[in-house]
């Protein structure tokens, strides 16, 4: 049921290597020192459009400062995410100027789910478990790699703006007040 938190034998986000929306591996060792947002989307969600319409702006906003939204797309709830991986990259892109990265759909819960989720679920469980409720679940992922925090879907990105200001000024950098 769920699988077992201890299955997960990764320390850091960094260990895991996933795919683009076009199929290409990408090691996530290249965002060490930045501060992620992970957030599994969908395109035909009732969230959709609040959701990327922020994503967008905390990205344009924290971007240079060494902020990344790593977006999934994810087709596990009522098939919110139909068409194929590069639909979910072109939707994105097209019609919320998404910047960030887009990669292969995934699946969060169950057996299938990607590794990297079952790294993300296993160090921020909530009070039911590990997992994830409905699309547009968000993980604050600090510069080392570790979770700082999981956020549900009722839980609009601008308002979690604090805590990426928060964990984008660790270590010393200067943040920009916003």
């Amino acid at each position: 049921m769920g699988g077992s938190l201890s299955a997960v034998s990764e320390k850091s986000i960094h260990e895991f290597t996933v795919k683009d929306s076009t199929g290409k591996e990408v090691d996530l060792s290249i965002y060490q020192g930045k501060v992620l947002l992970v957030v599994n989307v969908a395109s035909k969600c009732g969230f959709t459009e609040s959701n990327y319409t922020q994503l967008t702006e905390l990205y344009q906003r924290y971007n240079d400062q060494g902020f990344v939204i790593l977006a999934f797309p994810c087709n596990q709830f009522m098939y919110q995410e139909p068409g194929t991986s590069q639909d979910a990259h072109a939707f994105a892109c097209t019609r919320f100027k998404a910047e960030y990265p887009v990669f292969q759909k995934v699946c969060v819960n169950g057996q299938n789910a990607a590794p990297v989720y079952k790294f993300l679920k296993s160090k921020k469980p909530t009070f039911f478990g590990t997992r994830i409720k409905w699309n547009f679940t968000k993980f604050l992922v600090g510069k080392d790699g570790q979770v700082i925090d999981r956020y549900g879907l009722t839980v609009p990105p601008l308002s979690i703006e604090k805590d990426i200001i928060k964990a984008l000024g660790e270590a010393g950098d200067d943040v920009s007040k916003y």
